[in-house]
């Protein structure tokens, strides 16, 4: 994403799209957006709301300046970025929703298509990205003086991370799945050697040339297994033990799912909450067919995107996916669960892919 690119920062009121849990997908909804902000400084890449009502948004830092200066006249110096040695601009500022005010903040490392998750104690973790940034680990924890600002882990992670997927355990560590040319996972903080453990099922779900198993859908099951989606397909990881307990179907028509082919996922409101066993469901939406990757770098041919949302319920004795259908066909869009229980889908594209 260019950094230099205005960033126009809007507060959603009402739904757009609406996935209703009756199992029925709504027609696009009625809604408003109010311009709030007209030039944040940084383009979105990131985001993360906050338990004190403020929003943190991160760019890639070795893009160029952006839009809005480091406060008192400090810079960033990196002899190995790629564009600005020297960078007195902020590529992480902070979004006061109530006061309607931004805050730049201070990130050194790149923190280009990185992952993080938010601590139990409302600190959020951030971890890899690309070049200087894939290794690092970065923290966040949430003020109301506006005092605070990130800190940086040098080799917080053991391998290189980009594109990689965390998630946050019961004990409060995080678990850090897949990246680029990573078929294992590990946790942070580091836990006692060896802290990377292999997945095979990252192998498996590879397409040569394409990957299409970045960015890994995870969520934590009610028995304190991971459900880990790649491509097209998933396991239930008892990542304790590094044991597979439970291999899911593939999605019906098999079209691949994660990025690059991004679609995106939720993992739905909890129902049956005191009965012997919790109905646990997963949402996927969108993506690509396959082979689109090859077709719009090759033969720039930008095939449309997939309409179709696939769900499972993952507690099932046999569970299996259940297909319905979007309005519109998206890729790179972005799934949010609503106070309501509705999940909104938001943004991306209706044609091609993310490289």
């Amino acid at each position: 994403m260019a950094a230099r690119a205005t960033f126009i920062f809007y507060a959603l009121f009402l739904t757009s799209i609406q996935l209703l849990l009756t199992h029925h997908v709504s027609s696009a909804a009625r809604g408003l957006w109010k311009y709030m902000v007209p030039n944040v400084g940084i383009s979105a890449m990131h985001m993360q709301l906050l338990h004190n009502d403020r929003v943190v948004m991160y760019d890639r830092t070795n893009f160029g300046p952006s839009n809005i200066s480091l406060p008192n006249g400090n810079c960033r110096h990196n002899p190995n970025d790629i564009v600005s040695k020297l960078d007195c601009t902020a590529h992480s500022i902070e979004y006061d929703v109530a006061m309607n005010t931004v805050r730049p903040l201070t990130v050194q490392s790149n923190t280009w298509c990185s992952s993080g998750s938010v601590r139990p104690d409302g600190v959020l973790v951030q971890t890899g990205g690309d070049r200087d940034g894939q290794r690092k680990a970065r923290t966040f924890s949430p003020c109301d003086n506006n005092q605070c600002d990130w800190v940086e882990i040098d080799n917080g992670l053991t391998n290189r991370r980009w594109y990689a997927s965390n998630h946050i355990l019961p004990d409060g560590k995080q678990i850090v799945v897949g990246g680029q040319a990573q078929f294992n996972y590990e946790f942070f903080p580091k836990t006692t050697n060896p802290n990377v453990v292999a997945l095979p099922f990252l192998t498996e779900t590879h397409d040569q040339g394409q990957e299409n198993n970045l960015y890994p859908f995870v969520f934590m099951n009610t028995d304190g297994n991971l459900f880990i989606f790649c491509n097209n397909r998933a396991i239930l990881l008892d990542y304790v033990k590094n044991t597979v307990v439970k291999t899911f179907p593939a999605i019906p028509g098999g079209d691949p799912r994660n990025y690059p082919s991004t679609g995106s996922a939720v993992l739905l409101p909890l129902k049956n909450l005191e009965a012997d066993q919790i109905e646990t469901e997963v949402l996927v939406c969108g993506g690509a067919p396959k082979g689109s990757y090859n077709l719009a770098f090759r033969k720039k041919t930008f095939v449309k995107a997939l309409d179709t949302c696939a769900r499972i319920k993952i507690n099932d004795a046999k569970p299996q996916w259940t297909v319905e259908n979007m309005p519109h066909a998206r890729v790179m869009g972005d799934m949010i669960l609503l106070p309501n229980g509705d999940v909104l889908i938001i943004n991306g594209g209706s044609f091609g892919l993310k490289r």
